[in-house]
């Protein structure tokens, strides 16, 4: 069993999303993203199957050009190669789960 904590060590970048690996399994890396209001993630796609969780805040999550408001306890799978972006409205955590054959430097470019 491995313990790790969503909530915890939490820490804002100014200008940009904070991303980390949380745990690793036989089939998903948990990935946890921290953002500002304000903060964006641009449009880009999955290779693999994803889930979002948003822990907590609140984000507009774009599927495809469209927009949805996703709050606190919110949950949204996505195929692989769906294109999507996110918006930060409120101080947030996500909970990002992808395939162990995804890449999370993948994720980490996007905000570069």
């Amino acid at each position: 069993m491995e313990k790790v904590s969503l909530t915890k060590n939490i820490q804002y970048n100014e200008g940009k999303p904070a991303i980390m690996v949380l745990l690793k399994t036989k089939t998903s890396k948990e990935i946890r993203i921290v953002m500002k209001k304000g903060q964006e993630m641009k449009e880009h796609t999955a290779p693999y199957p994803i889930m979002v969780e948003l822990f907590e805040g609140a984000i507009d999550f774009g599927v495809n050009g469209k927009k949805t408001l996703l709050q606190k306890g919110d949950l949204v799978a996505l195929a692989e190669n769906v294109p999507h972006d996110l918006t930060c409205v409120e101080d947030c955590i996500i909970r990002l789960s992808i395939s162990v054959h995804d890449k999370p430097n993948r994720i980490k470019g996007l905000i570069d």
